[in-house]
């Protein structure tokens, strides 16, 4: 067993997300969202390399030599699964592992709204799933692909950056490559899934603008292809799409949106009322026709106001969903403050004052 085992391991008794290593400072676990030292004493820039050398293969341990940031899957028996992302800085090595869970939760345990089925039903086209680091993006995506791989006869590839859940083909026949290991970049795996009879190609993250183009080729030529960008919001999600793509490039682009497009799930994680776990709050936009035409009329801006009146087509906003999730009594009021993006419609649920806008009462 690995030394840096036993962290992890502690880390996973605990129901933290992830544990960080640096220099200077003891193993550092999230959880909900907030870092929690453990009581143990700080890592020299020696000892913290020898546990992590441990766990390095011979071309990792090149690689990181070389000066090269390293973003691999970590497996034990004892411990589980683990994304790690592996890099230097100005005080020495720096490490944070995500923990992985065995099963793949369904929709429903998530909390997805069953729109989301509606969209994986489709036979091509793209849909994404967006949000900030640490917000689940990985897991949804998973869950939806275990809904295909259970209910549907598919070729399904993955090309992911690690190789996170491990999918077991069931009715689907699944492949899961990894970016560095089985192929060199998302772009170029995605050319060759292309020449492989696919269904439904999963991208682990349009990182760049050749793999957004790719990932637009494909869908746009009869494949259903899932993503994930790091952007917080449907309309971000659509600018951010259109900014990447060379100048030449952008009418294109907004017409293979305002076609092909399925939808986007924007989601947060916020805390429960009893504060021991997180629940995912999800905004969602659904490409009707009236949204495609604000797509293909660059008004991309109006977008949001059709999703606060489509709730009977699937659609909410993320104060919506957030708002409905409070009254459900399922989150936090004071997260769903820090979260919403309208916060004067949260304020009478607050119960810190400290968070609300302080009024000067002083005359002048």
């Amino acid at each position: 067993m690995a030394r840096i085992d036993a962290f992890l391991k502690l880390g996973r008794e605990q129901g933290c997300t992830d544990i960080h290593f640096a220099v200077g400072m003891p193993p550092l676990l999230r959880n909900l969202g907030d870092l929690v030292p453990i009581k143990y004493r700080d890592l020299t820039d020696q000892e913290l390399e020898s546990l992590i050398v441990e766990i390095l293969n011979s071309q990792q341990k090149t690689d990181f030599d070389n000066g090269q940031d390293i973003d691999f899957a970590y497996q034990s028996n004892d411990v589980g699964r683990f994304r790690v992302s592996l890099f230097r800085k100005v005080s020495g090595v720096g490490a944070a592992f995500r923990l992985v869970n065995t099963d793949i939760p369904s929709l429903h345990e998530l909390g997805m709204p069953p729109i989301v089925k509606k969209f994986i039903d489709a036979h091509q086209g793209l849909v994404l799933v967006t949000g900030a680091t640490g917000t689940g993006k990985s897991t949804t995506l998973a869950s939806m692909l275990d809904q295909l791989n259970r209910n549907r006869r598919l070729n399904i590839i993955t090309l992911e950056d690690p190789i996170e859940y491990i999918h077991h083909s069931q009715k689907s026949l699944v492949v899961q490559r990894e970016v560095g290991t089985h192929v060199d970049t998302f772009a170029n795996g995605l050319r060759a899934a292309l020449r492989e009879d696919p269904d439904v190609i999963l991208v682990g993250e349009l990182r760049d603008p050749e793999t957004i183009i790719m990932a637009m080729t494909a869908a746009e030529t009869g494949h259903l292809v899932l993503g994930t960008l790091h952007t917080t919001s449907a309309t971000k999600t659509l600018d951010r799409i259109i900014d990447a793509t060379p100048t030449e490039q952008k009418t294109q682009t907004t017409n293979f949106l305002a076609q092909h497009l399925q939808g986007v799930i924007s989601q947060k994680l916020v805390k429960t009322v009893d504060g021991r776990h997180r629940k995912a709050i999800v905004e969602v936009f659904i490409n009707t026709p009236a949204i495609a035409n604000l797509i293909s009329t660059g008004k991309i801006f109006q977008i949001p106001s059709i999703l606060q009146t489509g709730r009977d087509k699937g659609m909410q906003t993320m104060d919506q969903a957030l708002l409905e999730a409070l009254q459900n009594k399922e989150i936090d009021p004071d997260d769903a403050y820090l979260h919403a993006t309208n916060k004067q419609q949260f304020q009478r649920f607050v119960t810190d004052p400290d968070l609300l806008p302080q009024i000067d009462l002083a005359v002048s």
